[in-house]
């Protein structure tokens, strides 16, 4: 075997963005999402300047372009004129190890974290996207009992802006109900899921859902956001819904604490959903497009 020398490759793909501007070597560039565009409100000027400056030039540059929705797909066509037989799908999969799991296991973990029997789970970087406003206003509309019977458990570790969420928990009433564990392990992530009364994801706007494909594949029921790439993700498990809709979501939270029925037949279609988005195909998917830019080499 001949070791591997610096240069020595055909083809770079370039992971998040932007390629370096001084590169010579032919390369794919993956685009996540057009936030910066989209929401620019909602990055920090920095990052929001750099992207702005750099992504259309990388994709412009790039052999090809990858993404992981048809959401962000249709955004490079409409928004930095990207064509679009120039952009590949490769649709994130979901980890094996996401799955449900046995009762015990979850009764176990439950009574060593202390959690309640029932709750409602979110998980992300706590930040302006993940719009967790409109989620705090639409469980406070519920009754008391409610809350007190299935607290929200809003997980993640602490973003740009994230500092307003506890004061509005605060004044809202929701001390007693809202819990902030912060960042969970990775590890056990898949026990979070399987614990969950439901998962609640109610983002403005994702490049791809991978917290909502992850609960799915643990037989959770969700409720998510009727915009960009989440769509895509939940498919017909769960229900989407308008992410600025307090009425709509507070009504949709009160169906999973209260409905046994439809949270049981929600594993089904959860599972056949999540099923559908496997690493393989993601991998067949890229190695597609090295191909499809290898030939505008040749």
């Amino acid at each position: 075997m001949q070791p591997f020398q610096l240069g020595g490759f055909d083809l770079v793909h370039e992971l998040a963005f932007v390629a370096p501007l001084l590169t010579r070597r032919p390369f794919v560039v993956t685009v996540h999402d057009l936030t910066f565009i989209r929401y620019p409100e909602r990055l920090s000027a920095a990052r929001r300047l750099y992207l702005r400056l750099f992504t259309g030039v990388s994709c412009r540059r790039a052999r090809r372009v990858q993404v992981n929705s048809r959401s962000t797909a249709n955004d490079l066509v409409s928004l930095l004129n990207i064509p679009r037989e120039k952009i590949d799908l490769a649709i994130p999969g979901v980890e094996p190890r996401f799955q449900p799991l046995p009762q015990d296991a979850i009764d176990a973990f439950c009574k060593a974290h202390g959690l309640p029997e029932r709750f409602l789970l979110f998980v992300g970087t706590i930040e302006p996207r993940k719009n967790l406003a409109t989620l705090l206003h639409a469980y406070a509309r519920l009754p008391e009992a409610d809350r007190a019977a299935c607290p929200l458990i809003l997980a993640g570790g602490m973003g740009w802006m994230s500092a307003e969420l506890p004061a509005l928990i605060r004044a809202l009433g929701l001390e007693s109900d809202v819990r902030l564990p912060g960042y969970l392990p990775a590890s056990d992530l898949v026990l979070w899921y399987n614990a969950a009364r439901a998962f609640v994801y109610p983002s403005v706007f994702e490049g791809w859902g991978l917290p909502v494909t992850e609960a799915l594949a643990c037989g959770s029921p969700v409720l998510t956001s009727n915009v960009s790439s989440l769509p895509e993700a939940a498919g017909a498990a769960g229900i989407t819904l308008d992410p600025l809709d307090v009425p709509a979501w507070s009504e949709a939270l009160r169906r999973c604490i209260h409905d046994d029925a439809w949270c049981a037949a929600q594993q089904a279609i959860a599972l056949e959903q999540a099923g559908r988005f496997q690493w393989k195909d993601t991998a067949q998917a890229a190695i597609k497009s090295y191909e499809k830019a290898m030939q505008t080499l040749r």
